[in-house]
């Protein structure tokens, strides 16, 4: 019943009708082709990693899947919990904007974290039971997906 009222809404302007009634199929499509391992889930979301070497310097490619709207132009961090030792990178990306999927109704964050080949090892070897994601005064905790 509500779509039928925002097609009306929409056809005299309404431009948030509009909005409610747009399918988002672009951004739908690059979720379900998601590039890298997906290392972490909850009910507050998932990510998935991959790792680039750029000119020896070395980055941890990371997409999140949140129901959160991720919006921040300082940056983030990336808590490695209870492992051996604890650790934390800093993202090299400062402006992170997510993606909303209409279709889904979730938001997608592409963020780039440096790291180092100790740290991979860590992320290979599973020494982590937990992923916290940090941004302003928000927070995202994830679990390790064993295998």
């Amino acid at each position: 019943m509500f779509k039928k009222i925002d097609k009306v809404l929409a056809a005299f302007g309404s431009v948030k009708a509009m909005e409610r009634l747009h399918v988002d199929t672009f951004t739908e499509e690059k979720m379900e082709n998601v590039d890298g391992d997906k290392i972490a889930e909850s009910k507050e979301g998932q990510i998935y990693v991959g790792v680039s070497d750029i000119n020896g310097y070395l980055f941890l490619e990371t997409i999140l899947f949140s129901g959160i709207n991720i919006k921040t132009f300082n940056g983030g961090t990336l808590s490695f919990i209870g492992g051996a030792k604890d650790f934390e990178l800093k993202s090299d990306t400062q402006e992170i904007v997510a993606e909303f999927s209409t279709i889904s109704n979730r938001f997608m964050s592409q963020v780039s974290f440096d790291i180092s080949e100790e740290e991979i090892e860590k992320l290979r070897n599973g020494d982590f039971q937990q992923i916290r994601f940090s941004f302003k005064k928000k927070s995202i905790t994830m679990n390790r997906i064993t295998a």
